[in-house]
């Protein structure tokens, strides 16, 4: 859990304000508003679900907030509000996983009623995959914006920095999607 923490900090580093905030894909996903989403994540599932609150206010979880309000930032809530806010979410997310064993049973507010139990190896393991998945979507967002991929600087698991390569690599790519996409399927008449 802690690698994709790391990597969707990481994906803020050297951006502008507006670049963590701006909405990258046609349903507004952002670097800054995933953040806000994992911090949320893990105070809920790891905390309030346990019986553990945390204290933190979270209005974008409110009853009558609107709408995807965890998924982006207002112009109000700094960068740091946001960062700091994931670092106490952490902090109160691990003490749970440390003070609580594993198959301890809480309740999630939000699912339905008879539904709504869980342990907390459940709930550790969706907060692990949704992090992780949210990293990949920094991760995309952020090559998109300025080309930085991986899960930190000086990834080792990246083929080549060489942006020479990327373009030769990708032009292979589309060359081999054409081709295939000019020949006649069974199940495809051109």
């Amino acid at each position: 859990m802690q690698s994709a923490r790391d990597a969707l900090l990481w994906k803020l580093e050297g951006l502008s304000e507006y670049d963590i905030r701006r909405p990258a894909t046609p349903t507004g996903t952002n670097l800054l508003g995933l953040v806000k989403h994992a911090a949320s994540v893990e105070l809920g599932y790891l905390g309030v679900t346990f019986g553990r609150p945390s204290g933190e206010p979270l209005p974008w979880l409110a009853d009558d907030a609107e709408a995807n309000a965890d998924m982006w930032v207002t112009a109000d809530e700094s960068r740091e509000y946001i960062v700091e806010l994931y670092h106490r979410a952490w902090a109160h997310a691990d003490a749970t996983i440390d003070a609580l064993a594993l198959d301890t049973v809480g309740k999630v507010p939000w699912w339905a009623s008879g539904k709504d139990e869980v342990t907390l190896h459940h709930a550790v393991t969706r907060v692990i995959a949704d992090t992780h998945r949210h990293a990949g979507h920094a991760d995309i967002v952020r090559e998109l914006m300025d080309g930085a991929v991986g899960m930190r600087k000086g990834n080792v698991g990246v083929a080549s920095e060489d942006p020479a390569w990327w373009e030769t690599y990708r032009g292979r790519l589309e060359q081999a999607a054409r081709e295939a996409g000019r020949r006649v399927t069974p199940d495809r008449v051109q």
